[in-house]
């Protein structure tokens, strides 16, 4: 037999064995697209490669629209940004019945943290550490976006950020990789259900792949550098989460990574996400990010094209480079026809997964929208987890929550800021059905007089960008210490004062990096004199980032966090200060004592001279002159309006061996005088490894609702996937060894005890 025929034999046996493993429904899918794309031109395939960008489409125009062209053309694989399922469906009945092919399209948007029943922006959600909560606040978002019309959403954001000065930090689930990859996990989950194919369901998109939470400076788009081990340890396990929960597709990032930007980067696209972790969805570029490679110096619009569907990006989102380069690269050999093939393969394969061959308009019906979106039950939904993810960062002498009588001064430019309560990237929000603080309190028949206080910010320019996108705070024609004068009126007559400041909800998101994190000064010459008054102060912090809030803490009485609440903020934030809610939020980002601790996060290494225990400042250590390592609030911390006691820690076995399991317990009790939730946390360390570990790494963590006076015992089960890490080699595995176990309620306050577990 000929070398000829021996390949022969291998490859189809190869083909026959995949084709065996697949399900039957594999099998028909593959049929079905093996059968139309028999019948596609190369300009037909390149169109299922184009996402262009819809603009504001009036219903009954769509036909007349420049994308309409485009679309009976064969252009066109998917729009988004658009809204309603009657526009979608006269778009839809373009593709379907005027192109020859009749290749229906997606219909994507940035479902970010729910459609118009809006829940807290992603940092917020992710401080309820309640995976239940995240999963369905997903799902009624799925259900909302999917009687409207959409059936993809371009989320989860799953990047790791331990830079607050980044904007896009309010888009994601904080700086630890662990509870990322639960969030991420949830995140999916809720989006995609169980069957894709419903039309209740939609597809997700986890982006930004990868490292985006990583850039340089905290400035959005910057570079990203790092080792591939850090990469493999710290920022790429929520991606892989995300993968294994089942996730339809991918967003590429702007950053380069290795010299190479993301879009086109083989390593990132191929060998990790296809070869490594066995995606076989599809990937999207970012807004224009296959154009914007040509800044980052690496080629024309034809090169990157070229480079990024050779690297395993699929689908253009804006930039049309795929569509008007690829057939000339393709030509001159600069791809080949199978780059082609695979990514129109796998678009087309998305659409079949979501049953839109099947039925084209599963999304469009008309009626859902009417009983499906903005529900009283989903708004109930949305105070609940609003409530749910507030972080109570001080309370002294027990000033929270307010007993229930007096006169309420609320004086700030957030207390009564409709437009800004859904937060950033909120662009399905009817911010006009928001609920303010002012809102919260009044509908309570609270005795409440308000006054603005400040501006936003002293610079009116400044104002300007942090407004965009309908959420300006408009000026009167007052001056500021006009302003001021009416708060101090205002405050005279009142028993308490609530100070409603901090960011705007564009201060943070996208292109929304700022140098100095903390209050605007503007705002913190407000709070100043309200201090003075004597009278209780709480301090309502609206922000979508951790804030240097030093001087805050020392001075005001009372800090609750309440980042952007959503839709139901208003009455979510007036329910826990009058105690109908107990904060049980914890932080799943550190706050530093000042912007020049950054980045600041608690799963740090040793350096060869780390500070002793006990001490802020050593020469020749590795410290500051001026300020102690330590943050102003650790990750996981955050207060309740009870206390909670927490007994001695026990583990099963003090000694291991192989892939036994340790049980690791520990009693907590509710010491006060009111029920509430307390986020117990597992931590580990690795204490002597082949490459340097990190002091601790959460590892798991608990909510337990506990009434007054109850006492529970949380136990963990620790494995040895728990001690996994990739080593020097990139290799995934764990080592034999001494661990300590560390358990608390956030990352600095723990009981440690040590084991030893060997292979």
């Amino acid at each position: 037999m000929t070398v000829y025929r021996l390949l022969l034999l291998f490859c189809c046996l190869i083909a026959a064995n995949l084709i065996s493993a697949q399900t039957p429904e594999q099998r028909k899918m593959d049929r079905f697209i093996s059968d139309l794309m028999s019948k596609m031109t190369l300009e037909e395939k390149l169109g299922q490669l184009n996402l262009p960008a819809a603009g504001d489409i009036t219903t009954g125009l769509a036909r007349s629209s420049d994308v309409a062209k485009k679309i009976e053309s064969g252009k066109v694989g998917g729009l988004f940004n658009v809204r309603s399922a009657a526009k979608i469906r006269e778009l839809q009945q373009i593709a379907v019945n005027n192109s020859r092919l009749k290749i229906p399209l997606l219909f994507g948007m940035d479902v970010i943290h729910g459609y118009e029943t809006v829940f807290p922006i992603p940092l917020g959600l992710s401080c309820t550490w309640d995976m239940s909560a995240i999963e369905y606040s997903a799902r009624i978002a799925a259900i909302e976006a999917s009687a409207d019309g959409i059936c993809w959403t371009f989320s989860p954001m799953v990047d790791i950020a331990r830079d607050p000065r980044w904007g896009r930090i309010a888009e994601g689930s904080g700086e630890d990789p662990y509870l990322g990859s639960k969030i991420a996990q949830a995140m999916v989950k809720g989006y995609q259900g169980n069957d894709l194919s419903k039309n209740n369901t939609i597809m997700a998109c986890v982006k930004h792949f990868a490292l985006y939470g990583a850039a340089e400076g905290g400035r959005d788009y910057n570079t990203t550098d790092m080792s591939r081990q850090r990469m493999h340890n710290e920022y790429l396990p929520p991606y892989k989460a995300a993968i294994d929960a089942g996730v339809g597709s991918v967003m590429s990032s702007f950053n380069e990574v290795d010299g190479v930007p993301a879009t086109a980067n083989p390593y990132l696209l191929d060998d990790v996400l296809r070869k490594q972790w066995k995606f076989n969805g599809f990937v999207v570029s970012d807004y224009t990010s296959v154009n914007e490679m040509t800044d980052h110096g690496i080629g024309d619009l034809q090169e990157v094209s070229a480079r990024a569907v050779k690297a395993g990006t699929d689908m253009d989102m804006v930039g049309e480079g795929y569509l008007t380069t690829l057939s000339k690269s393709l030509g001159e050999k600069r791809v080949n026809i199978a780059h082609i093939n695979r990514a129109c393969r796998l678009i087309l394969e998305a659409k079949y997964k979501l049953g839109l061959f099947d039925d084209p308009y599963r999304y469009c019906d008309l009626n859902r929208a009417k009983t499906d979106i903005f529900t009283p039950a989903s708004q109930a939904e949305a105070r609940r987890i609003a409530a749910e993810s507030f972080v109570l960062l001080k309370n002294n002498k027990n000033t929270l929550p307010f007993k229930g009588d007096g006169k309420i001064a609320l004086i700030g430019p957030l207390g009564n800021a409709r437009e800004n309560m859904s937060g950033t990237w909120s662009v399905a929000a009817d911010n006009s059905k928001s609920v303010t603080l002012l809102d919260g309190l009044m509908k309570r028949g609270l005795d409440v007089n308000f006054a603005k206080g400040s501006f936003l910010d002293d610079d009116p320019a400044y104002e300007d960008r942090a407004g965009m996108f309908g959420k300006a705070f408009p000026r009167d024609g007052r001056t500021k210490a006009q302003l001021l004068e009416e708060a101090l009126m205002v405050a005279s007559k009142s028993d308490y004062i609530i100070a409603a400041l901090g960011e705007s909800a564009e201060m943070t998101g996208e292109a929304s990096s700022r140098t100095d994190i903390r209050i605007p000064q503007a705002q913190r010459d407000l709070l100043e004199p309200l201090l003075k008054t004597g009278k209780p102060v709480v301090l309502v912090l609206f922000t979508g980032r951790p804030l240097d809030l030093t001087w805050e803490q020392k001075n005001v009485p009372a800090i609750l966090n309440v980042w952007f609440g959503g839709s139901m903020a208003g009455h979510a934030i007036a329910d826990v200060l009058v105690g109908e809610v107990n904060p049980s939020g914890k932080l799943t980002t550190t706050f530093p004592q000042n912007v020049g601790q950054i980045p600041i996060y608690y799963a740090h290494k040793n350096t060869g001279r780390p500070l002793p225990d006990g001490q802020w400042f050593q020469k020749f250590r590795s410290n500051y002159l001026d300020v102690s390592n330590d943050p102003l609030y650790p990750f996981g911390f955050g207060l309740s309006y009870t206390q909670f006691e927490y007994g001695k820690m026990t583990l099963g076995a003090n000694s291991l061996k192989g892939n036994q399991t340790l049980t690791v317990s520990i009693p907590v009790t509710n010491k006060g005088d009111r029920d509430g939730a307390e986020v117990v946390q597992l931590y580990i360390r690795d204490v002597v490894g082949s490459s340097t570990r990190p002091v601790k790494e959460l590892k798991g963590f608990q909510k337990v609702f506990l009434k007054k006076g109850e006492s529970k015992t949380v136990s963990f089960e620790v494995k040895t996937d728990d001690l996994k890490f990739y080593n020097f080699d990139l290799k995934y595995d764990w080592e034999s060894g001494d661990f300590d176990i560390m358990v608390g309620p956030n990352s600095r306050d723990v009981q440690t005890m040590r084991v030893n577990w060997m292979k």
